[in-house]
């Protein structure tokens, strides 16, 4: 049997979710909250676009593919910081019960090159050996 899965799409991450971006004035905290709470819908609406009968999924591993509109150097753990929206969407839509490390494993992203199509793809696979996890929490 192999396990099940489901890749979403959104947008590459505003720089105001990034862990480098400072937040120091008032206005700045609340563009910060409304581009979290943003991306979290969009996230929560991508995994609910796909029905996907068996959820909750006890544990999942989330592996990212970034599209940057440009060739850089980029940070893989600002990368992943800057998902943290997107992960709680994954959450809200009922697919995985938390976003903990019990229940949802984040693999180190890759960066490739799209001028035409900036995103980040986000491919969410079911743990196998963590069928019924969902049951006992």
């Amino acid at each position: 049997m192999t396990p099940e899965s489901v890749t979403i799409i959104l947008p590459l991450p505003v720089k105001v979710l990034s862990p480098n971006c400072a937040v120091a004035t008032p206005g700045g905290r609340f563009t910060k909250a409304a581009a979290i709470k943003r991306y979290r819908k969009l996230a929560q609406e991508a995994i609910e676009a796909e029905s996907i009968e068996t959820k909750p999924w006890g544990k999942v591993t989330v592996a990212a593919k970034f599209f940057f509109p440009t060739k850089h150097r980029r940070d893989q753990d600002n990368a992943v910081a800057s998902l943290k929206a997107a992960y709680d969407g994954i959450v809200d839509s009922g697919l995985v019960i938390d976003d903990d490390y019990e229940h949802m494993e984040r693999r180190m992203p890759l960066f490739l090159f799209d001028s035409l199509y900036p995103r980040v793809e986000l491919t969410i696979r079911k743990c196998v050996n963590a069928e019924n996890d969902s049951e006992g929490s």
